[in-house]
């Protein structure tokens, strides 16, 4: 796609090209068009949040343009955010289009911050929406000479109850024309960044497109291979680059051979401080010269405890962080009481985003303009990072976000925005920055590993009277979750800017009454501080994979203590009525047959059995019950069924929510049972497809029943996140109901199976 033809016009070029009349006025709908044609298209209002024609203009055939400063990342948001514009429009559905992703013609709210797409990212929409059509119904009343109040609309047409012959259209009234009309902003950028009008929004009771099944619009594209992709932008005399990161953890170049790639016609070696890369004419000729040049590297300086060793190296570590602010009762008073205390530990291992495809970005840096464009789910972000990278103000780059092969939370996309801006700038050229396979895997930042353990003490009767989770772990982001901050970046780190390390974790996230309750968790410094492929950051539900494996693993053991059933025990002390009600509807609909024992049902050497887990995340509430099927002789879990019951507040889109639930179910059931990055003392050693493998179409569960649970009185929240974090505790309490053994490390892979099962 050329440069020309990217979807990143300004708004002012898409209006004209859609024959649009662009005009300035304080009440637009009052100038006539002879001197609307005498007002420059240049009046229109600043993108800044308190404009309201930042977020939502109406075109000359009355469809409808709204901006969201975020991106969708194949879970339908698109589509949920054009619901709810429509919805306070009163315009059809299919006359809403959203602009996503340029920072040239959209606000910052924060990225794809998945969960938050609609629970954040929609307010503002949804309050600007409201607001336009106040406006409107404003403008057709002293048009029409009828009172606001009785006027009613209909798809874009506004018409008088006491005489429907009296009405005009949304075009008649503004299409092509901007508001010039403020919004209340509240100051903030980001996920918390919201604007309010005079309008309220309305009732759930009046809602005729949200809660609606509409499909999404992106699947012809991908299926069929037409649509942009981040990889096919190319712009007049671009490079192709490749940088090249030491093959031993820690490690700088001490000699490159330059001669070495004189045999490729055209390309040249970008060595700046420790960034190092090689850029040509032609991407063939730059992989060749990546691979044919000669580097000296600085001694393995053996920095690594390698992944076999790394749990115990947690358990050793002294904490840099401890957070235990989240507790009732007294803990310690409670456990000096307990007859009987059970305890546990639980191992989590480092892991990667695995997108399906190896990073991409296109950055052409001219003296008064820097344009990127980038895969990253975060392009405003990925804006400020270039601009802090290149010492340029921010209002001098525009990112431009194109579809790209996945991502997860912060994956390597980030590092190829400011690898590519880097390697513009030092060569006064555009250049497209493409990392090979083993680049993504190996470099990505990761996902922390981590070590849970779980006490609960008992009285004689049986109850709960003390119960304490602490987790110790690297830090859930040690770099930030987007790329803002240059030193956050490989190439930041390589060109020596200062280091900065976050330190922070996470607890479980549940409503278990118990008596003399602490959650803590402890992190530890990272093993390289600088330029690591260690580096960790958020991986999709960030640490919420890991701690509800160990705490709703750990409550199934609590459970079979007492000689309760997993269900019965947690509606026995769970508090709050919306997550009883979800518990129950999963364990109906599933079928559940109350047990206080493992089943271990059985038919030849596939064992059978069933598990439950339970959470809560950002106001949103689910359980999951997992039916597994465990092969004794070859070790392999297969995740036969799952049943979801989900409450997230009000339901969009049913259908759209239904496919984000089976999405993060499958990946998490992927992150469950295969997915662990393997490192030595020195490097990643996990760089393809075999040496981290994901789940296949074999492994794909056949059946995912969801429950949905609407509240249509209560805003909704996240649905992008929340499923992902019970399918590993489902799967290992399913695991033990059909083994009577316990799975604590994970991935739970056939080589882990079959060693358990020997113990046994």
């Amino acid at each position: 796609m050329s440069e020309q033809n990217t979807p990143s016009m300004q708004r002012r070029q898409f209006l004209r090209g859609s024959g649009a009349l662009v005009v300035c006025a304080t009440a637009p709908w009052t100038i006539d068009a002879a001197s609307a044609q005498t007002k420059s298209s240049s009046a229109k209002p600043p993108l800044q949040p308190e404009e309201l024609d930042s977020w939502v203009a109406i075109l000359p055939d009355g469809h409808v343009n709204a901006y969201f400063g975020k991106v969708d990342l194949g879970q339908g948001l698109e589509v949920a955010i054009g619901q709810i514009v429509a919805e306070e429009l009163d315009v059809a559905f299919a006359k809403v289009r959203i602009f996503m992703g340029d920072t040239n013609t959209s606000l910052n709210q924060g990225g794809a911050s998945s969960a938050l797409g609609v629970q954040a990212g929609a307010k503002p929409l949804r309050n600007a929406a409201a607001e336009a059509r106040r406006l409107l119904i404003d403008m057709a009343a002293q048009q029409l000479a009828v009172a606001p109040s009785r006027l009613s609309v209909n798809d874009g047409v506004i018409a008088s109850l006491d005489d429907p012959a009296k009405k005009v259209s949304y075009a008649d009234l503004i299409g092509g024309k901007y508001f010039n009309a403020k919004v209340e902003w509240n100051k903030q950028t980001g996920n918390q960044m919201n604007v309010q009008g005079k309008a309220k929004p309305k009732s759930p009771v009046d809602y005729k497109v949200v809660g609606q099944s509409f499909p999404r619009n992106d699947v012809a594209g991908k299926v069929f291979g037409f649509g942009d992709f981040i990889t096919e932008i190319s712009v007049p005399g671009m490079l192709h680059g490749r940088v090249i990161r030491t093959p031993y953890a820690g490690s700088v170049a001490e000699k490159v051979d330059l001669a070495s790639i004189r045999g490729v016609k055209g390309a040249r070696v970008v060595h700046e401080k420790n960034f190092l890369a090689v850029v040509a004419e032609r991407e063939w000729d730059a992989v060749r010269a990546a691979q044919m040049l000669k580097v000296e590297w600085s001694a393995p300086q053996k920095l690594f405890t390698g992944h076999d060793k790394v749990h115990d190296h947690l358990r050793a570590a002294k904490s840099t962080k401890r957070d235990d602010s989240e507790k009732n009762g007294d803990v310690e008073v409670g456990f000096s009481k307990a007859v009987r205390i059970i305890e546990a530990e639980y191992e989590w291992p480092f892991q990667s985003h695995a997108s399906m495809g190896p990073a991409c970005a296109v950055a052409d840096v001219k003296k008064d303009q820097v344009r990127l464009w980038t895969g990253t789910q975060k392009p405003h972000y990925a804006r400020d990072g270039v601009a802090a990278l290149l010492d340029v103000p921010v209002a001098q780059v525009q990112a431009i976000w194109i579809v790209g092969p996945g991502s997860y939370g912060r994956n390597d996309a980030g590092d190829a925005a400011l690898d590519a801006a880097m390697l513009s700038k030092l060569t006064g050229k555009p250049v497209r920055v493409q990392g090979m396979r083993r680049d993504g895997t190996a470099w990505d930042p990761k996902a922390p590993a981590s070590v849970h353990r779980a006490r609960a003490g008992l009285d004689a009767n049986g109850k709960v009277i003390a119960y304490a989770f602490n987790s110790k772990a690297f830090s859930r982001a040690v770099i930030e979750s987007n790329e803002s901050d240059p030193r956050d970046s490989l190439v930041g780190m390589e060109l020596g800017m200062p280091i900065k390390v976050g330190a922070g974790f996470g607890t479980p996230s549940e409503n278990y009454g118990f008596a003399n309750k602490m959650l803590a968790w402890d992190v530890v410094a990272p093993m390289l501080e600088r330029a690591s492929p260690l580096r960790t950051s958020h991986l999709r539900d960030p640490v919420g994979l890991q701690i509800q494996f160990a705490s709703e693993q750990f409550i199934d053991e609590v459970a079979a203590a007492t000689n309760t059933d997993p269900v019965a025990f947690r509606l026995q002390y769970v508090t709050a009525a919306r997550d009883k009600a979800v518990i129950k509807a999963a364990a109906d609909k599933s079928g559940w047959l109350p047990a206080v024992a493992p089943r271990r049902e059985s038919t030849g050497d596939i064992l059978k059995g069933r598990g439950i887990a339970y959470a809560t995340r950002g106001g949103s509430i689910l359980a999951i019950v997992a039916e597994i099927e465990v092969n004794r002789v070859t070790g392999r879990i297969w995740g036969r069924k799952f049943t979801v019951a989900h409450d997230c507040g009000l339901v969009i889109n049913p259908d759209g929510l239904r496919h984000v639930i089976e999405g993060a179910l499958v990946q998490a059931l992927s992150r469950s049972l295969f997915e662990e990055v393997r490192f030595d003392e020195n490097m990643v050693t996990s760089v393809d497809w075999a040496s981290y493998p994901i789940l296949d179409m074999r492994d794909a569960p056949e059946t995912i029943d969801v429950v949905l649970i609407n509240h249509p009185e209560l805003a909704p929240t996240g649905a992008g996140e929340a499923t992902c974090r019970l399918v590993p505790a489902a799967v290992a309490n399913a695991f033990f109901d059909a083994t009577g053994v316990r799975l604590r490390r994970a991935p739970m892979t056939p080589e882990r199976v079959k060693a358990a099962l020997a113990r046994a």
